[in-house]
């Protein structure tokens, strides 16, 4: 079981990009990481942590549920593709398979194609689908 997240244009030659629950788990965790809390902390996902008390502009999609919840606005993602660029970035490309943190740099990598799927978002104005 997993989720794709898409651009809800209904053309199926647009980028989308592709996790395992477990995956997207680890790909949020990263990125709460990066902005300085910890997922585990907070209500949804183990903790009792409000959401109220983050000012992340990551917030919707960290606060997403895996699967239902309302789509992403292409605003949203307007907000957010700087943001994740810029965790994206300081993670040097590099070859997985010589990578001493291989994690690391697939989630970068999955930044990167979310990044390209919210592009498509924000220029043709349409959400962020999750399925």
């Amino acid at each position: 079981m997993g989720l794709i997240l898409f651009p809800g244009n209904g053309d199926d030659g647009t980028p989308d990009v592709s996790w395992s629950c477990r995956g997207f788990h680890e790909f949020r965790t990263w990125l709460a990481q990066a902005e300085g809390f910890a997922l585990a902390e907070m209500r949804g996902f183990g903790g009792e942590r409000a959401w109220s008390g983050v000012s992340s502009v990551l917030k919707p999609l960290l606060d997403h549920p895996d699967t239902g919840g309302d789509d992403l606005t292409s605003a949203d993602c307007a907000a957010m593709a700087p943001r994740l660029a810029e965790i994206a970035a300081a993670v040097p490309r590099e070859e997985h398979r010589t990578s001493p943190r291989p994690a690391v740099h697939r989630h970068a990598e999955d930044a990167r194609r979310l990044i390209a799927v919210m592009d498509v978002c924000v220029a043709e104005q349409v959400e962020l689908i999750f399925l």
